[in-house]
């Protein structure tokens, strides 16, 4: 995930102003694009000084429907304004009952799902904790199976899951109970990765303790936008079977869209027990995570996993707009396929200009693999200065990485290719 992981320096700490100043060294996205930015509309941020850019980063999948969407807009303010109640613990209030009315007749019911929605803490991480906890208690088992290059947040139970080396503070904080196995093509494409796990839970001397989870991405995207193949997802589906452990899939960034279905593995025939979710869920950039879980295994005790902010009230309102609004038929998915097409076309031309470059992702999380991160960097760098918005990624943040709204206009659309188009033309 970077913008850019800067090291913080005094004399970067000083050279900002008073109201940076007061913030800690853990800011990241800030020390590249030190902007300030004042107010936003779909594909177009504004800063305080009127200047324009086209968002290619959409907050890192945050703002699958672009920002302030009118109808959420418009909703959320006359929540707010005739006095809706915001914060209510695990209470009933109209606005959750309208949610979960709502993603039960839009989303969970049209594909046959049956899952029962628990309301974790705001943010992604916090889903992926919950979910973890809860797999160990139904399986009386400790030990969960993560994947290389993999990202599920950075508190410690999630971190011990997160393979990125820059985020999980070795050797000060202690990253137990998670064996690190193969993600699908991690040692190309002649290696069956999944074959290779099964076969090392099949032998009771392979050292892997028995699982209580497997737990991965369908794409992952802060480690470079890897996309499993529908039949490995398959085999590892049919792996976690065979051995009692339950599948968990994170689609915290890549579910609400962003690889055009609502959930990133639907072309796969699996069953997840647990799904996280957070991001775009409240359409909005609303903070909001829920873990879906399989009815059977839904025996938490009442309170046994809770949090001040289980649930977002203004986040309901939001959610349950762009649920209405977007999936209600398939004119979402069938945009996110025809602009996927456009830029795939668009990023292999530019991949051209660079050695070996490719073209990886999936629906509109893509990017390009330019095997440098200093080219990926300055690529970064020269698109911000002409009005550009993105990120790299990857192990090596070598991946020049696109998130861009998936309603964005195709003039904005247009023009940011042609940015980011003339950086690679300007830096390869």
């Amino acid at each position: 995930m970077t913008i850019a992981e800067v090291p913080p320096t005094v004399a970067d700490h000083d050279s900002v102003g008073p109201e940076q100043a007061a913030e800690s060294e853990v800011r990241s996205y800030s020390r590249r694009v030190s902007t300030t930015f004042s107010r936003a509309s779909n594909a177009i941020v504004t800063d305080a000084d009127g200047t324009e850019y086209i968002d290619f980063l959409a907050g890192c999948s945050a703002l699958n429907y672009g920002h302030n969407d009118p109808d959420m807009a418009a909703a959320l303010a006359d929540y707010v304004t005739s006095g809706g109640i915001t914060h209510t613990m695990d209470l009933h209030t109209e606005a959750r009952n309208s949610f979960l009315t709502a993603f039960q007749q839009k989303i969970l019911g049209p594909r046959n799902m049956s899952y029962r929605v628990q309301f974790t803490g705001p943010t992604g991480t916090n889903a992926v904790e919950a979910a973890v906890k809860l797999a160990r208690k139904v399986t009386q088992r400790t030990n969960v199976i993560a994947f290389t290059n993999g990202f599920h947040g950075v508190t410690s139970g999630a971190l011990a899951m997160t393979g990125n080396q820059s985020h999980r503070m070795a050797p000060f904080v202690p990253l137990p109970g998670v064996t690190r196995a193969l993600y699908d093509g991690y040692l190309g494409d002649e290696v069956d990765t999944a074959a290779a796990l099964g076969q090392m839970l099949d032998d009771p001397s392979s050292g892997i303790d028995p699982p209580a989870a497997i737990l991965l991405e369908t794409v992952q995207a802060e480690g470079g936008l890897n996309v499993a193949s529908t039949e490995w997802l398959e085999a590892i589906s049919a792996i976690a079977r065979k051995h009692g452990a339950l599948l968990i899939i994170d689609d915290i960034q890549a579910g609400c869209g962003r690889t055009g279905s609502f959930f990133s593995f639907e072309s796969a025939d699996i069953s997840p027990d647990i799904i996280v979710m957070s991001k775009s869920l409240s359409g909005f950039g609303l903070p909001f995570s829920i873990a879906l879980i399989q009815p059977q295994i839904d025996n938490w005790s009442p309170g046994e996993h809770n949090g001040t902010f289980r649930g977002n009230n203004l986040a309901f309102i939001t959610a349950t707009v762009a649920l209405n609004k977007f999936w209600s038929d398939s004119t979402l998915e069938e945009r996110v396929l025809t602009v996927s097409n456009t830029v795939t076309s668009a990023l292999e031309l530019m991949a051209e200009s660079v050695p070996n470059a490719y073209v990886k992702g999936k629906g509109l999380m893509l990017g390009v693999e330019t095997h440098s991160g200093e080219l990926a960097d300055a690529i970064a760098r020269t698109c911000f200065e002409n009005g550009l918005i993105l990120e790299t990624a990857g192990a090596r943040d070598s991946v020049v990485k696109l998130l861009p709204p998936l309603t964005i206009d195709d003039e904005s659309l247009a023009e940011g290719l042609r940015i980011l188009a003339k950086a690679f033309a300007h830096h390869a």
